[in-house]
């Protein structure tokens, strides 16, 4: 049995244990200010221009079977200024387990005042997980349980979430998926499998744009993610946009994780985005940090000029 094996023993054994198991479901992030729909459907629209991101993240790198995700967003304000739309594709990795979810949202705004709106929002989508039990080495080559990979299902699930924003702050609260079942129950075969509890996520986030000079504007910000049966995750961020262009930042993740990003507004449409994790504990000498790459292009709907830069 190779060390590859042994890592992952652990997780397969997880997957098909009687016992619910709680752990890292759904993907963590460094960069949730421009991956916001990932996790509120009620950002649907706020931007006010079609806006696409795509963002790619690959933790703990150097340890074998570590997560791996890719998130693909878009969204825009329809014609009717009251509602706005929005796609939302995740795929995680993480060892020999596979998850990809599709989703669409629809916010409903309300103007609250002149500078501030306040927006409800629905997702609705599908998820998929794939094991693919026949790619590991098994001590036992002819063990029925590892000869073909395990599909689940499309299960559906909704959520829902708030956004209340302003030009300078914004504040979201939301539950993407709302729906508790076991992510794997059955294979192609028909056999019984009893699968990984999907656990409800909330997610609280907020933050503000402060100025510090001509030139320079603070922008701190927060997520507070809570799990059922799992350590609250706190993300402390304090970020700097110096000449509308160049953005700079840190973050602490309660318990042992700390992050620092870079991000440049490379034409008034479109911007990059890098950041880069460390943790610490038992995980740090057997991995070397987790990097996060994001992409970002708006376009603005006809005789409408894209607002450079975007805060949030």
């Amino acid at each position: 049995m190779n060390t590859r094996t042994i890592a992952l023993l652990p997780l397969v054994a997880g997957l098909f244990a009687p016992a619910t198991v709680r752990a890292q479901q759904d993907p963590l992030f460094a960069l949730y200010m421009w991956n916001t729909l990932a996790v509120d459907p009620a950002y649907a629209g706020s931007a006010d221009v079609l806006s696409v991101t795509a963002l790619a993240r690959q933790q703990w790198v150097g340890l074998d079977g570590a997560p791996r995700t890719q998130t693909l967003t878009a969204h825009a304000p329809l014609p009717l200024e009251s509602l706005g739309v929005g796609f939302s594709a995740v795929h995680d990795r993480t060892g020999p387990v596979d998850a990809t979810q599709v989703f669409g949202d629809v916010a409903y705004r309300l103007r609250v005042s002149a500078n501030a709106r306040l927006a409800f929002g629905l997702k609705a989508g599908v998820e998929v997980m794939q094991v693919r039990l026949a790619s590991l080495m098994n001590v036992e080559p002819d063990d029925p349980l590892f000869q073909q990979d395990v599909r689940s299902r499309a299960l559906p699930n909704f959520g829902f979430g708030l956004y209340y924003w302003t030009e300078r702050g914004f504040i979201g609260l939301s539950a993407p998926k709302l729906i508790e079942r076991d992510r794997l129950q059955v294979d192609g075969t028909g056999r019984p499998v009893t699968g990984v509890r999907q656990a409800r996520h909330y997610f609280l986030m907020a933050g503000y744009v402060f100025d510090l000079g001509e030139n320079v504007k603070f922008h701190p910000w927060t997520v507070v993610r809570a799990v059922e049966h799992a350590p609250l995750a706190v993300d402390i961020t304090a970020s700097f946009l110096l000449r509308e262009k160049l953005w700079l930042g840190a973050s602490y993740r309660h318990p042992r994780t700390a992050a620092g990003f870079v991000a440049y507004q490379i034409t008034p449409r479109f911007k990059v985005g890098y950041a880069y994790e460390s943790t610490w504990g038992a995980l740090r000498s057997r991995q070397s940090g987790t990097h996060e790459v994001m992409l970002n292009y708006d376009l603005p709907r006809k005789k409408e000029k894209t607002l450079s830069p975007r805060y949030f």
